[in-house]
């Protein structure tokens, strides 16, 4: 690898990136910190920005004006979301037109709406499918509405399974909860329009033009999954639900390209892991094999230890998850 290669940061390596919104730029109406300065930067060094949300409570005007709160700067054709994707499979499994029972939040309806149907909030005879979607205020109510529909064997949309969501207070319940509920009433399963599945990825990339895409969350079972099954290069922040050790011990589908502690370090060289047999190198970190353990060597927290140690499991169990421990030696 070239001095130059060796130099490259995340934002010299890519040309766009997809960015999850909570957990990875904000909790609830909580900023994280040097969120919004490192999308600032990415964008005045001429990426192109997308955010890519499972979240279907809000409409991409309602994620722009949330996304201030937060100090990060954003259009509405930015945003790319599961309501979005839903109402694309909405229309491959009812006539555009038809009447549709729609569990969640006012932006589900006016997507649902906006794609040529009929939004309601409760069942009837005429109701061709249900859509269901993250709502802070669904209960039981609402949730009867869906079981009621459910029982005559209509289509099912989830915007997304996401089992939790992050918020300013801590890690709260996601609709992914809320599906499950209805899962157990009814003993159906739903299709789901959102993140791990790839198309709100592909969409996204599509959208902006991009060639070398980098997918960004905090999350290895929708926002790496997604990034991966999309075959887009993906990055894990260590601001939300999943951690260092969780990540290391994926399975491959949930492993990310890369690791980085928060969004600031999108600025500093990411060198490549190289690997040699049961060893991996990164700068002045590296990673090895005893066994079935991954042994981490330098400063075992960098983004140099975790690349070596995701460049080694790539190569060596490019199929299988790490069955045993993740292990560090400080040098």
């Amino acid at each position: 690898m070239s001095a130059r290669g060796l130099d490259l940061s995340m934002l010299e390596r890519y040309d766009a990136l997809l960015l999850d919104l909570d957990g990875t730029l904000m909790h609830g109406s909580r900023p994280i910190p040097r969120a919004a300065e490192a999308v600032c930067t990415a964008r005045g060094r001429g990426l192109k920005i997308g955010f890519v949300t499972n979240n279907a409570s809000r409409t991409p005007e309602q994620a722009v004006a949330h996304l201030a709160t937060v100090d990060v700067e954003a259009a509405p054709e930015e945003i790319a979301s599961s309501p979005q994707i839903a109402v694309q499979l909405l229309a491959e499994h009812a006539p555009v037109g038809s009447t549709i029972l729609v569990l969640g939040a006012d932006g589900l309806m006016e997507a649902v709406a906006s794609a040529g149907f009929t939004p309601v909030r409760q069942d009837g005879d005429e109701v061709a499918a249900v859509v269901q979607g993250f709502s802070p205020d669904l209960g039981w109510a609402q949730l009867a509405e869906g079981g009621y529909a459910l029982r005559r064997g209509i289509p099912w949309i989830a915007t997304n399974t996401d089992a939790t969501l992050p918020t300013e207070r801590g890690i709260a319940p996601g609709n992914g909860a809320l599906v499950q509920a209805l899962v157990h009433a009814t003993g159906r399963t739903p299709l789901v329009a959102g993140k791990p599945e790839p198309a709100m990825f592909s969409l996204a990339a599509k959208a902006l033009g991009a060639r070398r895409p980098l997918a960004v969350g905090d999350r290895l079972d929708t926002d790496i999954e997604g990034g991966n099954r999309a075959g887009i290069d993906t990055l894990l922040v260590l601001t939300g639900v999943d951690s260092v050790e969780t990540a290391l011990r994926a399975e491959p589908v949930r492993r990310p390209t890369w690791i980085l502690p928060d969004l600031s370090s999108l600025t500093d060289p990411a060198p490549e892991a190289v690997v040699d047999g049961e060893t991996a190198r990164c700068g002045a970190a590296s990673a090895r094999l005893e066994g079935e353990d991954l042994v981490l060597t330098g400063r075992t927290q960098s983004p140099q230890a975790l690349t070596a140690g995701l460049g080694l499991l790539a190569a060596r169990l490019p199929e299988t998850a790490l069955s045993g421990a993740v292990r560090t030696q400080d040098s």
